[in-house]
C-alpha cells in the first residue's frame, strides 16, 4: 500500500531507557541525540562563495535576503527547550502502548467520557496519563516558534505502523484563533488534523453545536485515537478572558486539556499572556508539568577570564554575532567586528534574535544600495531608524527594563519584511544602472568574470585587472582558471611597478558625494561618516593625528 507523503514507515530502534522498551510508539522515534547532534540538526545551513562578494548588486542581494530564512544558531535556551521536548514526548507514550493495551484502555475510556458527558468518567481505573504541560513565554522575535518547529522538524510527524495498522501522529501545531474563543481553539484542532491526515474531523464534529466540555472530549478521543505525541498551541495571548470566561475558565481550560487530553502539551506566547500563567502558579489546581520557560532577549555580559586558562571567554552574544559577521556579501566588509559596532547592534536590537537578524540584512542590502559596502555604525542607526520603527516601542520598553511595558509592548514585530527588502533591491538596482557591468565588459564570459572576482578578492585593483584578463583569454584560451592566476598576477605586478615609477600629473578629483565609496582608512571616508563638528577630536581619538603638544610635554 502507498502511503501519503507526508507519512513514514515505522522502524523501530532501541530507544535508550528501559522505562521506553517495548513501547512501539517510542520505538518509532528517532533516537535520543547528543549536544553535539542537536546542534548540528538545529543549525542553519547558509551557502557562502567567497567570490560571489563580487558579483553584482542585484544576485547579492538575493543570497543576502536568504540569511532571514536560513541563518539559525543554536544557543542554551534551544538546548533546554529540545531535551524538555525530547523528554515530554516520550513520556507522555508511557502510559499509552500499543503493544500491552494500555492505548485500547484510553480508548474506552475517552469512549466513556463522550457518552456520558463526564470529563471524570474512567472504564478502567488503573489508567494513568503520563502527560506533562509547559509554558514557552517570550517576547516577539525571541525564537520561540521557529525553535520550536526546527526541533519538531526532527521527528517525522507521521507513523505508519503497518504490523499493527495503526498511524501515530508524533505532534500537532496548532495557532489561538484570533478571535480569542476556547471553542474556536478546539475547532482549530479537528481542523489541523484533518489538514496533517487527510480525514474529516472538522465537518464530522465542527458543525454541531457540542459545548465546550464535550469538545474536549472528542479531542481526547481524537488525540488517543492518533496518539498524538505533543500538543503546541502558540499564540497563546491572543486569547481573550472575556470571551473564554473570564481567567478562571480559561485556567481551568487549560488543566483539563492536560488531563482529559492526555498527551504533553506546550503553550508559547508573548508576556501578554502572563496572566494566565501569574494565575496558574498561584493555582493549586495546576497540572504536573515542566513549568515555564521565560525566554529573555540575548544578554551583552561582561566577558569574564576562563578559571583553567585565563582566557577571556566567549559570551553568546559575543559567538553569535562572530558566525552572523562572517556571512557578509560586501567587497569593503570588515573581517574581524569592531568592539563599537558590536555594542551598537546590540544597544539598537537588545538581543532579540529576530531583529538582530534583520537589522544586519538590512544594513548590508543598504550598503550595497549606496555604494557603501561594509557595515559601520553610522549606518547600523540609519537602517534602525528607518526600517524598523514598527518596533521602537517594543525595544524602547526592553531598554528600560520595565515588566509593565514590555508585557504591553511584547508582541510587536517588524511587518512587511518581504517588502523592505524589495525596496532596498528596487535601490540596488537604481544605483547599479549607472556603473557599467562587469559580466556585460567580458562579453557574458563566465570564466573570465569568476577570474576577475578571485583576482579582486586578492586585492587587485578593478580598473588594472580588467584589459589584462581581455588579455589572457585572448592569448591562452586553453588554459583554467587556475592556471591563469599566476599569470595575470605576474603582469599585474610588473604593470603596478610601471605605473608607481612613472610621474604622474593625473589628480583623479572624488566628489565628496562619493567619499562614502572610500576605503575605510581614508580621511575623506572618516569624513563621511562623522559629525564634522566632532571630527578633529574622532580623528584624534583614533590616532589620526599626530598629538604635537602630548609628545613635546613627554620630551621635556
Amino acid at each position: 500500500m502507498s502511503l501519503p507523503s507526508n507519512f513514514v514507515n515505522a522502524v523501530y530502534c532501541d530507544p535508550g531507557a528501559e522505562r521506553y522498551k517495548g513501547n512501539p510508539l517510542i520505538e518509532a522515534l528517532p533516537p535520543i541525540m547528543s549536544v553535539q547532534q542537536i546542534k548540528k540538526g538545529l543549525t542553519g545551513i547558509v551557502e557562502f562563495n567567497p567570490t560571489d562578494v563580487y558579483a553584482d548588486g542585484r544576485k547579492r542581494a538575493h543570497i543576502i535576503s536568504a540569511l532571514l530564512d536560513d541563518f539559525f544558531q543554536p544557543i542554551a535556551n534551544h538546548l533546554q527547550l529540545e531535551e524538555k521536548i525530547s523528554i515530554m514526548i516520550r513520556s507522555g507514550y508511557v502510559g499509552r502502548n500499543l503493544s500491552d493495551g494500555s492505548l485500547n484502555r484510553h480508548m474506552q475510556n475517552g469512549y466513556e467520557r463522550i457518552m456520558s458527558g463526564e470529563l471524570d468518567s474512567f472504564r478502567f481505573a488503573h489508567t494513568r496519563s503520563t502527560a506533562r504541560s509547559l509554558s514557552l513565554i517570550g517576547c516577539s522575535g525571541s525564537g520561540k516558534s521557529s525553535t520550536v518547529n526546527r526541533i519538531l522538524a526532527s521527528y517525522p510527524q507521521v507513523i505508519f505502523h503497518e504490523q499493527h495498522n495503526f498511524t501515530q501522529l508524533s505532534y500537532l501545531r496548532i495557532e489561538c484563533p484570533n478571535n480569542g474563543s476556547l471553542k474556536s481553539l478546539c475547532l482549530n484542532f479537528f481542523r489541523e488534523v484533518d489538514k496533517v491526515l487527510h480525514t474529516n474531523y472538522e465537518q464530522k464534529y465542527g458543525q454541531k453545536r457540542h459545548g465546550q466540555p464535550t469538545l474536549l472530549a472528542l479531542m481526547s478521543q481524537v488525540a488517543t485515537h492518533r496518539a498524538i505525541g505533543m500538543l503546541v498551541i502558540d499564540e497563546i495571548q491572543r486569547l481573550n478572558s472575556k470571551r473564554s470566561g473570564g481567567q478562571d475558565a480559561m485556567l481551568e481550560f487549560f488543566v483539563e486539556l492536560v488531563n482529559t487530553v492526555g498527551v504533553p502539551v506546550i503553550l508559547v506566547g508573548t508576556p501578554k499572556a502572563r496572566p494566565i500563567f501569574e494565575l496558574e502558579l498561584q493555582s493549586g489546581r495546576r497540572s504536573a508539568g515542566f513549568g515555564s520557560l521565560f525566554w529573555e532577549p540575548m544578554r551583552a555580559i561582561k566577558q569574564l577570564p576562563d578559571s583553567q586558562t585565563g582566557k577571556l571567554k566567549r559570551t553568546e552574544w559575543i559567538a553569535f554575532t562572530d558566525t552572523l559577521w562572517k556571512y557578509q556579501w560586501l567587497q569593503k566588509r570588515d573581517e574581524i567586528i569592531s568592539d563599537e559596532i558590536r555594542d551598537c547592534w546590540y544597544d539598537l536590537s537588545q538581543g532579540v534574535l529576530d531583529i538582530v537578524v534583520k537589522l544586519f540584512v538590512l544594513a548590508q542590502l543598504r550598503a550595497i544600495a549606496i555604494g557603501l559596502e561594509r557595515i559601520n555604525v553610522k549606518l547600523l542607526r540609519h537602517v534602525y531608524d528607518e526600517e524598523l520603527k514598527p518596533v521602537h516601542p517594543m525595544l524602547a520598553a526592553l531598554r528600560s527594563g520595565d515588566p509593565e511595558l514590555i508585557a504591553k509592548y511584547s508582541d510587536l514585530h517588524v511587518q512587511d519584511i518581504d517588502k523592505k527588502v524589495l525596496e532596498l533591491r528596487k535601490k540596488i538596482d537604481a544605483y547599479h544602472l549607472d556603473e557599467s557591468s562587469e559580466k556585460e565588459r567580458f562579453s557574458g564570459n563566465e570564466q573570465a568574470l569568476r577570474l576577475y572576482n578571485l583576482l579582486r578578492g586578492m586585492d587587485c585593483h578593478s580598473d588594472l585587472l580588467v584589459p589584462l584578463i581581455e588579455k589572457v583569454f585572448a592569448d591562452h584560451s586553453k588554459l583554467s582558471v587556475r592556471e591563469m592566476i599566476p599569470l595575470v598576477l605576474g603582469w599585474y605586478e610588473n604593470l603596478k611597478q610601471k605605473q608607481e615609477k612613472a610621474p604622474s600629473n593625473n589628480i583623479i578629483h572624488i566628489k565628496e558625494k562619493d567619499w562614502h565609496k572610500l576605503e575605510t582608512d581614508d580621511i575623506r571616508f572618516k569624513s563621511s561618516q562623522g559629525d564634522q563638528s566632532q571630527m578633529y577630536e574622532t580623528l584624534k581619538s583614533q590616532g589620526t593625528i599626530f598629538d604635537l603638544k602630548y609628545w613635546l610635554n613627554k620630551a621635556s
